[in-house]
């Protein structure tokens, strides 16, 4: 076991950040890692750069999928996640928080929350 990192870039609320931490700690849950640490960043310290610049998109996904609605308080933001665990069920946890995020697939729909996952 060693620590291992998830990221997601988000363009959310409160409200829609505690929803993808709500599915971070229930993919977790039914496997044998522990959440080491969590963090929500809006800028990142290895580039200096801003959420804002590097996830723009994401803000552009949600005025695209909901035309003539605001965003209200959503900002781009980075959601860091270190588990301690195997590389086997890092991959297990992290496909099971793309299915949450994503639970249509591939198929047309829109997102509750904007996400890219790094």
């Amino acid at each position: 076991m060693r620590a291992r990192a998830l990221r997601f870039g988000l363009y959310a609320d409160e409200e829609g950040l505690a929803w993808v931490e709500s599915l971070v700690d229930g993919a977790v849950g039914p496997h044998s890692a522990r959440i080491a640490g969590r963090t929500v960043l809006r800028t990142l310290p290895e580039s200096g750069m801003t959420t804002a610049d590097l996830y723009d998109f994401l803000a552009e996904q949600w005025a695209w999928e909901h035309p003539g609605r605001g965003s209200g308080a959503r900002e781009p933001v980075e959601l860091r996640v270190r588990l301690v665990c195997s590389l086997r069920t890092w991959r297990a946890i992290r496909k099971a928080v793309l299915r949450g995020l994503c639970p249509q697939g591939t198929a047309p729909h829109t997102c509750r929350v904007p996400w890219f996952a790094a």
